[in-house]
């Protein structure tokens, strides 16, 4: 009798232990927000929420797994994390998914259209890159489209580059798409993009513009804008709608700066260069048609146009054609 009694009365301590242990080991879970959240659709990130244990237990921002990639955790204190949303730039409403501990979390949030200009520079915040890993990654992909195009023979460039604006246009727009295999497959020289990393923010075309994104009037952006962007702007109009000025020295470029000129006598009046090299030490440049012929991209040492044999070419402060370094205008937060 003592045999079977035992393993009975052990069988019901274990399950009586069971009964009585602390949920927070097996039913613990987070207090997550249940109403939608809304945010502004400018590409921002946002704290949309702090979330916690039931328990009240501590709780590591690293032990959250996040499935949906515009989403990020942060420790706030020991028990409390922050969830951070990078929103996009078009109006919407997503559902946020991230676990914890095998169970499946939703946040509901809802991307408000924002039609906002906070540099009065004519580009909606939402373009703008606001992160500096986004700002390094447009910079990167800038020059190296550009340099991609100088070192290709002529009769291998995108029919669209015929002068100084239409490689800018061109490097700008293929900076800002996503970089997927579709696309690396159709370039002439895909190894040497191999190290870089997209723009996170938006890719072209799913932006607030759609395909249009260069502007072609002058003024801040306004919701009525609908007609003050376009696909085509000449070197005047990227200067002096799309670019801001930096400086008139040119040891204060900056790789993916540009280099404004102006010749009255020319028929092409405005001409810009990409500042490219390590160390801003390089100029890469279309020089429009020449005579008869179509013209060609060039690379040249900065060292070398400071001496250029026609002076209206040097970039020097005292040369009144030289107009300045400028910088893209969605470039301008990192200022």
């Amino acid at each position: 009798m003592e045999q079977h009694a035992k393993p009975r009365f052990l069988r019901f301590v274990f399950l009586a232990s069971s009964l009585l242990a602390p949920t927070g080991c097996a039913r613990d879970q987070l207090i997550v927000p249940r109403t939608m959240v809304s945010v502004p659709a400018d590409g921002r990130t946002y704290t949309i929420a702090d979330i916690a244990r039931r328990s009240g237990r501590s709780l590591d921002s690293s032990s959250i797994e996040s499935a949906s990639p515009e989403l990020r955790f942060q420790q706030k204190t020991s028990s409390t994390v922050a969830v951070l949303v990078r929103s996009p730039v078009l109006p919407g409403v997503a559902a946020l998914h991230f676990a914890w501990r095998g169970r499946r979390y939703t946040l509901n949030a809802r991307y408000l259209p924002i039609d906002a200009d906070s540099h009065n520079d004519g580009l909606p915040d939402a373009l703008h890159l606001h992160s500096p890993e986004d700002r390094q990654a447009f910079r990167s992909w800038f020059v190296a489209l550009a340099e991609q195009e100088a070192d290709l023979p002529g009769e291998k460039l995108p029919p669209e580059i015929d002068d100084c604006a239409a490689l800018l246009r061109f490097a700008y727009r293929e900076a800002l798409v996503e970089h997927d295999d579709h696309w690396l497959t159709a370039q002439p020289e895909a190894d040497r993009f191999a190290s870089l990393v997209s723009v996170a923010q938006y890719h072209y075309p799913e932006t607030r513009l759609g395909l249009n994104l260069f502007r072609v009037t002058p003024g801040a952006y306004t919701p009525a804008d609908s007609g003050a962007f376009a696909q085509f702007a000449d070197a005047h109009a990227l200067l002096a709608f799309n670019a801001y000025p930096v400086s008139r020295n040119v040891h204060t470029a900056l790789p993916g700066d540009l280099l404004f000129f102006r010749q009255l006598e020319q028929n092409s009046q405005y001409h810009s260069m990409v500042v490219t090299g390590p160390h801003a030490d390089w100029v890469i440049y279309h020089t429009g048609p020449i005579g008869k012929q179509k013209g060609e991209v060039r690379r040249v040492a900065i060292e070398d146009l400071l001496h250029h044999p026609d002076a209206r070419w040097r970039p020097l402060p005292g040369n009144q054609n030289f107009l300045g370094v400028y910088r893209w205008n969605l470039l301008h937060d990192g200022d």
